[in-house]
Formats: structure tokens, sequence, C-alpha cells
């Protein structure tokens, strides 16, 4: 009977989910409709994450995506939802097909680029720019480019002028600060190269 019961609950859980990602979809692609972001065929949300597009400025969203922006919806836990910014007029934030996000924000004031089949643990962050662009303290502007198949682990953060490389990881935790090449993987504050993939 415990069995039963396990095997019950378990699909009760699962049909309960894709019921909320059929819903939170729906309404998602219909917001981002009426505020001019492109978003691709077969992209799933599973809460409502937080879109804002500065005027002329483009967000745009290759197809098969995943989006999660409920606090269950990750068993790491995700602690916001996912928040896709252009923050002044033509920034652009343009993400390939087949990419995942667990409460990712991802802020341009110029430019971010993401390649395909990306995937953004839970919590994570990509910007950049410093912010606070009217105190004299903070740098330039700086484009954010992320290549093919580059694995984010949880709370990984992605700072201005980054470039990373195909097949990239990057551990949990990590400050990104510099460029890192392709096939490595790499971890800390500041983020380091440890080995070759």
């Amino acid at each position: 009977m415990k069995d039963f019961n396990g095997v019950l609950f378990k699909y009760f859980d699962l049909g309960r989910f894709k019921f909320k990602r059929f819903c939170c979809s729906i309404i998602t692609r219909f917001m981002c409709l009426l505020r001019g972001i492109n978003i691709g065929t077969k992209v799933s949300f599973v809460g409502f994450p937080l879109f804002r597009r500065a005027p002329q400025s483009i967000i745009s969203i290759g197809k098969n995506c995943g989006f999660r922006s409920s606090a269950s919806s990750n068993l790491i836990g995700v602690n916001r939802r996912c928040m896709i910014s252009t923050m002044l007029p033509g920034a652009t934030i343009i993400i390939g097909d087949g990419c995942g996000f667990s409460g990712t924000v991802i802020a341009a004031f110029e430019s971010v680029k993401i390649g395909n089949h990306v995937r953004c643990g839970a919590n994570t962050l990509i910007t950049d720019s410093d912010w606070h662009l009217e105190d004299i303290r903070s740098g330039k502007l700086k484009a954010v480019l992320i290549e093919d198949n580059v694995w984010i682990g949880e709370g990984v953060k992605i700072m201005k002028g980054v470039a990373i490389g195909k097949n990239t990881v990057i551990g949990a935790g990590s400050v990104v600060t510099k460029n890192l090449p392709s096939n490595i993987v790499a971890a800390g504050n500041p983020c380091k190269v440890i080995k070759s993939l």
C-alpha cells in the first residue's frame, strides 16, 4: 500500500507541475507578445518571470527554452523569479535555442548574447554593467557573450565584458570577471580555470 501511495503522489505531482507549466506558458507568452518580446516555439515557463524591455531595445528568445521562476520548480531551490531586462534604448538580449534558466537574472544596458543549449543553474546573474550609471565610480558598459553548450552552476555571477567559450563548465558560486576559453572547467571568486575537458 505504501508503494501505491508513493506512485500515486508522484504522478499527481507530475500532473500538477505540467498543468502549472502549461498555464504559466500561455499567460507569459501573451504578456511577451504585448511587450514586443520575440519568443520561439516550445518555450516553457514555470511560474511567472519578470520581463522589462526599454524602448527600441530587443529581447529575443530561441525555441525550446525553459524558464523556472517558481520556488519549488528546481530542487536546488529558486529564491527569485527569472528577470530579463533591457535597461537602455538600443540594448539587446539574444538567447539561443534549448537554453534553461532557474531564477536567472539577465540585464543588458548594451548587449548580452547567449548561444544554444546553455544551462543556468538556480539564482544566477548575467549583466553587462556595474549599474548605477550616474555614479562616477561606475565603469563603461561592456557586452557579454556566452557561447554554445556552456553550463553555469548555481549562484554564479557573470559580470560585464566577459566572453565564455563553448562547452565550458562554471562551478557553483563563482564570480566570472574575465574571459574563459572553450572546453574547460572553471570555478572560484574570481573564477579561474581548473582543468581542461
